[in-house]
């Protein structure tokens, strides 16, 4: 069973440290291997993790709605996923920041997501080649695309989609690491 993505900074009080200090780890080591990989974290390529997962979520989003002609909510928990894996790919934390940055950008991925569904609604129904489209966007006019497409349902998948993009942006401290350090 997976535990929560918390950050580590009492190893021993965190349900990922706990068992291991009481299976005989040295909870010096413990604390060492944490600070080990605080240094290892990079809140740059982080973000630029979220970014990259985001943008794909939002794409596949775009897609989907467009193939099937039907918006699926939990397309939000897939960017979620993808925001947050990169995240956690590329920046390798375990501090709360990571999983903020994981939530920012799937939110961002979920808006972009709904905005390019909308986009390719519009070149579809009206034949506007949706370069020229994309041309024309700007914030104003997606946010406006945000509010007439908005169902009150979106705030369901919306939160699980943010949910998700926090919930894995953490490096998790696996058994074979704790193995690693007995």
């Amino acid at each position: 069973m997976e535990s929560s993505p918390s950050p580590v900074s009492q190893p021993a009080a965190t349900p990922q440290a706990a068992p291991a200090a009481s299976a005989g780890l040295d909870e010096v080591k413990i604390k060492k291997y944490v600070a080990r990989l605080r240094d290892q974290q990079n809140l740059g390529l982080g973000l630029a993790g979220g970014a990259i997962g985001a943008a794909i979520g939002a794409a596949l989003w775009g897609i989907i709605t467009a193939l099937t002609n039907f918006q699926i909510g939990w397309e939000a928990v897939g960017v979620g996923f993808l925001a947050g894996y990169g995240v956690r790919r590329l920046g390798k934390g375990i501090d709360p920041i990571f999983g903020y940055v994981g939530a920012a950008f799937s939110l961002l991925g979920c808006a972009a997501g709904n905005v390019l569904a909308v986009m390719i609604a519009v070149s579809n129904h009206s034949g506007t080649p949706l370069s020229t489209i994309a041309a024309h966007m700007n914030l104003q006019i997606a946010w406006d695309m945000i509010v007439a497409d908005f169902s009150p349902i979106d705030v369901l998948f919306y939160g699980l989609g943010i949910y998700y993009g926090y919930r894995n942006s953490f490096h998790r401290i696996t058994r074979e690491e704790l193995a690693a350090l007995a």
